[in-house]
């Protein structure tokens, strides 16, 4: 079904408030641009965004806004980034934190092909900024997957303890050529579960790394691919998992396949309880970062499974 007839007709649960007159949503915009910040939340045009920066929360982009890869789903723009990473740019991000008296914070990457280390020095930096200058906050990173580089990028990266390791797997493994052509779903699956074993070697007396992913649906994918998909990460010893439903960013995006149901959501929240993760978060409007501090929170014991 073309765009225009599928795509720009959403159904009344996909429809959210726009944030304009929210004070505080101007308040964390002006201190995001005072900064010179990027938040994939404006990046990725999320649905939330008006919610989540009106509670105080948000995702922060670092390394720039041009991206080395071009996922076909992806609103981010794809192509050289100019230069390596701006220096600074963690201290300002750990400032912007503290003026926000953010809770808990996510912090997450264009892909940099481009960069020895696939940008996991950066990473590092910003968690250490963050931990200096709001020392309360807990942390979260929703890492690329560091193709070509990803031993050392994992012991850089956890190296800073981060309190909550995530990396998105988006799709299944069939449509992952046409999807992520760059991607490799089962690197990525290796990429997470590589990274508990990381941790337990890098803080052999702390508790076990809670790791993360998210799945978008509405790319062509079944929901009996949704649960296959949900049991890979299970094997891989993923704690939290996340689906919410593909918003075509434009016509030269990845055609949107279906709009799934409220029950369909629910559907795939009870599987993913039965096979036994800390949280499962999935609804419509959820995306990985969305409500991030409840997700922690429910995978540590708060409450075992949330829709949204």
């Amino acid at each position: 079904m073309p765009y225009s007839e599928l795509a720009r007709e959403r159904p009344a649960w996909m429809k959210v408030r726009a944030p304009s007159g929210n004070t505080r949503f101007a308040e964390l915009q002006g201190i995001m641009r005072d900064g010179g910040l990027h938040t994939v939340c404006e990046e990725a045009r999320c649905p939330n965004i008006g919610e989540c920066w009106g509670r105080g929360t948000a995702t922060f982009q670092i390394m720039g806004d041009v991206c080395t890869r071009a996922c076909r789903y992806c609103a981010v723009t794809s192509g050289r980034p100019e230069g390596a990473p701006e220096p600074l740019e963690p201290l300002r991000v750990a400032t912007a934190v503290r003026k926000m008296g953010l809770r808990h914070v996510v912090v997450t990457s264009v892909d940099r092909d481009d960069l020895p280390d696939r940008g996991a020095g950066h990473f590092a930096a910003t968690i250490r900024a963050i931990r200096r200058r709001a020392p309360g906050c807990g942390v979260e990173v929703l890492v690329p997957d560091f193709l070509g580089f990803r031993e050392q990028a994992l012991r850089t990266v956890l190296a800073a303890r981060p309190d909550v390791f995530n990396h998105n797997i988006e799709t299944a493994e069939r449509f992952y050529r046409r999807v992520r052509p760059r991607g490799d779903y089962r690197k990525a699956l290796g990429l997470l579960d590589r990274a508990k074993d990381v941790w337990a070697e890098l803080f052999p007396a702390a508790p076990p790394l809670l790791t993360k992913s998210g799945i978008i649906v509405g790319m062509g994918e079944t929901d009996q691919d949704v649960a296959e998909i949900m049991r890979d990460l299970r094997d891989h010893r993923v704690d939290v998992v996340t689906i919410g439903q593909y918003l075509q960013p434009s016509d030269r995006h990845l055609p949107l396949d279906r709009w799934v149901t409220p029950v369909q959501f629910r559907w795939m929240r009870e599987q993913g309880e039965a096979m036994g993760f800390a949280s499962v978060f999935a609804g419509p409007l959820v995306r990985s970062s969305y409500r991030a501090d409840e997700q922690r929170l429910a995978a540590s014991g708060g409450s075992r499974v949330a829709a949204h």
